[in-house]
């Protein structure tokens, strides 16, 4: 088993190893910790190393012949030494790529790197996985060597192998994710039961979660409580507006405990609505949360200015994971919670005086931007329209966005394209792009807010082997020119940039800023005795704060 386990790696494997590991170090889209990047080198090693053992089993198969003697001690030092040499220049050059990275973005620059631990986190990682790879072999020789005794040895071989990877998956799934799951699970629910430091039961009965409510404030859970008690009142508006009238504006929230289902917690929310006299205000956001049921206040708050508090805005819970966690457990849970909601209010908008009623618009961020996009049906749109929606950051996983990106205009950038004659749908990002010479909006105005270095919004499945037109043709500000595509390793670097998306500050990445929101619900909502110069205004106060 020993010599199994401790088997010298071929020079081939160390050789492909060490240049995927050396490019894994080369730009992406963020910079990331030491940790973080030693975990990607790591995957990176691994993959060299894998593909050196598929590149030895065709030569083998394909019975050539390997070096030996003098040409084989000759291509071991050589090795050794072209291994050395990447590894040596890779390690110095990363300093200078992340901080690189970072001017491109905006950031300080960070010299120290840890550049030793990363290595070691690199090395370290990629030997454990290669030595449970080494177990697996073990096994599976020593059980196709038992089974041959009785059945052909090709048919052992695949029995061998897949009985093995049962028990893997069995002994993963139930003893390491499922358990890691529910920890996840019990903390998160742990954290959204919690009430932040400022948010305060509030106490007018236009106000969810007062004794007037027809929703617990208990129920609300933590970012349910922040978004209800801690938005923008009629009296922080009227003081940067102090000229124009201003009111209260209303939020609706349904907590993922304030009802037992989906529809259940939907018909809550709009009977909710109804009570606090939302349908009275002049505009109306249907907004999904992300994930852990957080609204961003850059995303939320300057609509309600915007409109001097005229304005009423309902939401509900879906979950309390993480958007990312969300996604890889339960991908629809945006999706159905959201078309559920829009569904509510939007039956019950349909029945009200057209004269009378508020103008009605969709807004998500990340995965409440998934949701958003698919809560209504171009067949209501053709009814009885909704007046507009705003999208920032919508995933990757996302059905309507990369479709449109793909189907955009001849010469516009994936990352900020042009859709057909604009009449519909406009993409924005730091710099306002919602006014296009010689478009006119039409009846619905959607649009879609992404910045170039969005990994969530720019990862796709197929980086793996395909080279996207964000890297190959026009680049946005915000990519380092330094950037370039590799099979393999950058599908593993944006992969890896997930994480790090919205751990940035505002204005990079995943991480959205006020001033972008501001562009797009003006564009989208066409604010009443609106200027440049409050424009101005709204960014200024919302940048100092």
């Amino acid at each position: 088993m020993l010599s199994v386990l401790f088997a010298r790696p071929s020079y081939v494997c160390l050789i492909i190893a060490s240049l995927l590991f050396a490019l894994s170090l080369t730009p992406s889209m963020i910079p990331r910790p030491f940790v973080l990047q030693g975990l990607l080198s790591g995957f990176a090693l691994l993959s060299g190393y894998g593909f050196g053992v598929l590149a030895i089993a065709v030569w083998k198969y394909m019975e050539l012949p390997g070096l030996k003697g003098k040409a084989g001690h000759y291509f071991h030092t050589a090795t050794a030494i072209l291994v050395a040499c990447i590894v040596i220049t890779s390690l110095y050059l990363y300093s200078m790529w992340q901080d690189e990275l970072r001017i491109v973005l905006g950031l300080p620059e960070h010299r120290s790197e840890r550049i030793l631990s990363m290595a070691l986190i690199a090395l370290g990682f990629a030997a454990s996985i290669l030595l449970l790879a080494r177990v697996f072999v073990y096994f599976y020789r020593q059980l196709a060597n038992k089974l041959q005794r009785r059945i052909p040895h090709r048919i052992a071989n695949v029995l061998s192998v897949t009985v093995l990877l049962v028990l893997v998956f069995f002994f993963s799934n139930t003893f390491i994710i499922g358990k890691l799951l529910n920890v996840l699970d019990h903390l998160y629910a742990a954290s959204d039961a919690l009430t932040d430091t400022g948010a305060e039961r509030p106490g007018q009965q236009w106000q969810t979660g007062s004794d007037y409510s027809l929703i617990e404030w208990d129920t609300l859970g933590r970012t349910g409580q922040n978004f209800v008690s801690l938005g923008p009142q009629k009296e922080n508006i009227a003081a940067l507006f102090p000229a124009e009238e201003s009111m209260h504006p209303l939020r609706v929230y349904v907590g993922l405990r304030s009802a037992a289902t989906v529809e259940a917690r939907a018909k809550l929310a709009l009977d909710e609505l109804k009570r606090t006299g939302g349908f009275a205000r002049s505009k109306l956001v249907i907004a999904t949360p992300t994930g852990t049921g957080w609204h961003d206040p850059s995303g939320v708050d300057p609509f309600e200015y915007l409109h001097r508090g005229d304005t009423a805005m309902v939401t509900m819970q879906y979950s309390y994971l993480p958007s990312w966690l969300t996604l890889l457990l339960d991908p629809t849970r945006s999706k159905v919670a959201s078309r559920a909601l829009f569904q509510e209010v939007y039956q019950y908008w349909t029945s009200l005086p057209k004269s009378s009623r508020p103008q009605l618009y969709i807004y998500g961020l990340s995965l409440g931007a998934l949701g958003a996009e698919t809560s209504f049906d171009f067949s209501s749109l053709l009814r009885d329209p909704i007046h507009g929606a705003v999208l920032a950051g919508t995933p990757f996983p996302s059905k309507f966005a990369p479709e449109l990106m793909e189907q955009r205009q001849a010469g516009s950038p994936q990352w900020q394209p042009i859709i057909a004659d604009s009449s519909f749908v406009r993409f924005t990002s730091q710099e306002n792009a919602t006014s296009i010479p010689g478009a006119t909006w039409g009846k619905v105005r959607v649009v879609y807010i992404q910045y170039a270095a969005d990994p969530m919004v720019f990862f796709s499945p197929d980086l793996y082997y395909k080279e996207p037109d964000w890297i190959k043709n026009e680049r946005g500000p915000d990519i380092s020119p330094s950037l370039r595509w590799y099979p393999v390793i950058t599908f593993l670097q944006v992969l890896f940039d997930l994480p790090m998306a919205d751990r940035v500050p505002k204005g990079v990445a995943h991480n959205y800023a006020a001033s972008s929101y501001i562009d797009a619900w003006i564009a989208v909502s066409q604010p009443a005795n609106w200027n440049k110069q409050k424009t101005t205004k709204l960014k200024s106060y919302f940048s100092g704060n």
